[in-house]
This record gives C-alpha cells, structure tokens and sequence, in this order.
C-alpha cells in the first residue's frame, strides 16, 4: 500500500505533528503522526484515530457533536482520500457525537451491544441519524479490510460500556482502546449502558492476555501509551476491585473501603476522581450494588 508521508513538520521520537486548525464551527483539532500511515487526532472530546489506506479513511470514533469538519480539516492534511469507514468504540457522545457529518456512503461499524445503546440516543432516532448507525456488528470478533490494511475489532465483556470494542491495527502494532482504558486513574463506569465494576479488571486482562503483537495505545482520552500501560491498567483494576470486596467483607460502607484502599505504591499515579464524572467512591459503590445482586 502506498504510504501517506507529510513534509516539514518531523519532531523527536519520530512523531509529526500538524499544526492546530479549525472546522467550520471553530472547533480546533490537532493531528500528530501515531505510526506510518495512521494518525491521532484529538480535542473535541474522544481520541479520534484516523487510518489512511488507498481504498479511504478509516475513523475510529468522532468525537463530540459538531466536530466532523474539524475531523475532516485534519484529515485533509494527510491525504485527499475520503472517509469511507467509521469505527465506534463505544456508544457515548463524545465519541459517536460527530457520525452525522460525514457524507454518505460511509460504513459504520461497532459491537452489536453498541448498536443497541446508540439506537437509543436522539441523534441516531431521525430517518437521517440512523443512517449513521452500525450497519456492521460482531459477536466477539470481527475483521475489516485485508493485508496490511486489516483492523481486527475484539469484544472481551462489560466494562465501561456493554458493548466496548479494542480496535487492533495489526500491521502497525497499535490498539486503540476507546474509554475502555480512557486514562490512568478510576475508570468511568456506565452502568446505564451496561458496564461493570465487577466485571471491568477481568475485561481489560483477557484483552491484555488474548491479544498479541500490540506495542503502542491510543487511550480514549489520554495521550499515546503503551500496552504495558493497558496491562497495568487492568492490573489496577483487579487490585481496586480486591480492595472493595475486602472491605465490604470487614463490614464498611462503600464509601469506607474507597478512602482505605492500600493500593500498591505503583499505582502512585493514578488518579482516583475525575471531576464529578467518576471517583474511587462512586465505583466502590458500583461495586457494593453489583455484589449485592
């Protein structure tokens, strides 16, 4: 396949990054090079991954209502194909917010339990919107395009959502998580869409276990890591999850086992709120209401 390549913006690291520019709206994106011909854009909510191949673009996820031009602004700096595919990693906003500014015909695809959480939300409930829904869903596994092109799309259980797909790049070595593993902290927990507390740590490890070649991460909402960091976020997850049920066991409140937690000193770094989205209390108490049941 022929390979994208952008002159006169190479910093250390071996990375390119495109300066910043604006949609339509004004929303500002930036683009930098992840490896060869697949780029991160971010700003406007979700990591948006933008794989170029000769066939279009591949988008995996949107981002928030109203940043499609800034997406395509972004896109346009690389190559002169359009986008003919679009991955949603998971149902929310911020992620799926921008479908609808992409000119038909392009193929959505997502886990089948994402279909159902998206076909609930209002963009998607219009004879225009659902046309922006998946027309394309999996069980546990799917493949999209071949050769070095190819994108395996896995499902491993709940977690963030019901319906969290890891996106693998396999001829790059690269995954992208989506809110899966959005940052190195408490994860948010949508219990209203299906995810689990409980179940979350044992997620992210069969991900980290099951899927092999994978060097380099693109998180939901955080910079670019690595899939050490995806395992230790699942390891993070486990231990979180020990602590809860240890303390629920000695008879404290959630709110208890959540400010006496001992986490390893390598978990240091982590943060353990995320403004009023999630904190180690809101999911210990996730937890206590899932061990309930």
């Amino acid at each position: 396949m022929k390979r994208i390549v952008v002159l006169g913006l190479l910093i250390a690291g071996g990375a390119l990054v495109v300066a910043c520019g604006m949609g339509a709206q004004g929303n500002v994106a930036e683009i930098e090079q992840v490896k060869d011909n697949l780029y991160l854009i971010t700003g406007g909510g979700g990591n948006t991954a933008a794989f170029v191949t000769d066939g279009g673009v591949v988008l995996v996820d949107t981002k928030n209502p109203g940043w499609g031009n800034a997406i395509l602004d972004k896109v346009k700096t690389v190559t002169d194909t359009p986008v003919t595919m679009i991955i949603n990693t998971h149902t929310h906003g911020d992620h799926v917010g921008s479908n609808i500014d992409f000119s038909q015909p392009v193929e959505v695809v997502a886990h089948m339990n994402t279909k159902t959480n998206m076909e609930k939300m209002e963009p998607f409930q219009t004879d225009s919107g659902r046309q922006y829904l998946p027309s394309r869903t999996y069980e546990n596994r799917l493949s999209v395009l071949e050769g070095d092109d190819q994108i395996d799309l896995y499902y491993f259980g709940q977690g963030h959502t019901s319906g969290d797909s890891v996106v693998v790049f396999p001829s790059l070595g690269v995954a992208h998580t989506g809110d899966l593993f959005a940052w190195k902290g408490t994860p948010y927990i949508d219990t209203g869409n299906g995810g689990s507390g409980v179940a979350y740590p044992r997620t992210v490890l069969a991900a980290a276990d099951t899927i092999q070649g994978v060097d380099t991460v693109i998180p939901g909402h955080s910079p670019v890591m690595t899939w050490a960091d995806f395992r230790e976020f699942g390891e993070f997850n486990r231990d979180f999850l020990i602590a809860v049920e240890r303390g629920k066991k000695e008879g404290k409140s959630a709110a208890e086992a959540a400010a006496s937690l001992n986490l390893p000193a390598r978990y240091a770094d982590y943060a353990m709120s995320r403004g009023n989205l999630t904190s180690a209390e809101q999911n210990a108490e996730i937890i206590y209401a899932e061990l309930d049941r």
